[in-house]
């Protein structure tokens, strides 16, 4: 993650915390540091005790994987796990420490769905759910790309057994050829051996 990035999910992680020791000041007056925004490229979002800020999935197309990064911030004690429902039936979780947060960084687990459902800046459909209290709800998320180049180290890249299973066949394939070709030669070897005695006995009676 590059200076400007980490800067900045820092700062969203900061705002969390002063937004909750600041949630029961100006109930009178409209304080101005209760007033919440999105200070980057992703999404907000408030489910039961979890905050969502600066959400979006990063992915290089509209049937490739994408990663989910941004910020949650847990307002309750106990552990809350948030799960992202996608396309195609793509799930990832992000558990959530009570009265902490989880930065979805390279510094932690990454939260990968195996299919985005849309093309890099274009917006999808997420399902998100939360077991603390068990609310739901879908909402709209931003697809980006490595075009910005702080999203760059954020591409998700094919994982080894994928590339070794999409190898297996040709693997197989080889194997079976070599397979058919020795048979064919045995029995081409037997053949000749079976014709040998066959043409002896033709040149002996002569």
């Amino acid at each position: 993650m590059n200076r400007a990035q980490r800067g900045k999910l820092a700062l969203t992680a900061a705002a969390l915390g002063a937004s909750l020791l600041t949630a029961g000041c100006g109930y009178i007056t409209p304080q101005q540091t209760s007033h919440q925004y999105s200070a980057s490229d992703g999404i907000r979002a408030d489910l039961g005790p979890l905050q969502l800020r600066n959400i979006l999935i990063v992915s290089t197309g509209e049937d490739k994987p994408g990663r989910l990064i941004g910020a949650v911030y847990n307002s309750s004690s106990k552990d809350v796990k948030l799960t992202v429902n996608g396309a195609k039936g793509s799930q990832t979780e992000v558990p959530v420490k009570a009265n902490s947060y989880t930065l979805l960084n390279e510094d932690s687990d990454e939260a990968i769905l195996s299919t985005t459902g849309g093309k890099p800046g274009s917006l999808v459909d997420v399902k998100i759910s939360e077991n603390g209290t068990n609310v739901s709800n879908t909402v709209k998320v931003p697809v980006l790309d490595a075009t910005l180049a702080e999203y760059k180290d954020y591409v998700p890249t094919p994982s080894p057994s994928a590339t070794s299973s999409s190898a297996s066949p040709s693997a197989d394939s080889s194997a079976s050829a070599g397979s058919s070709a020795s048979s064919s030669a045995s029995a081409g070897a037997e053949s000749s051996a079976s014709a040998t005695p066959s043409a002896t006995a033709t040149a002996t009676s002569r």
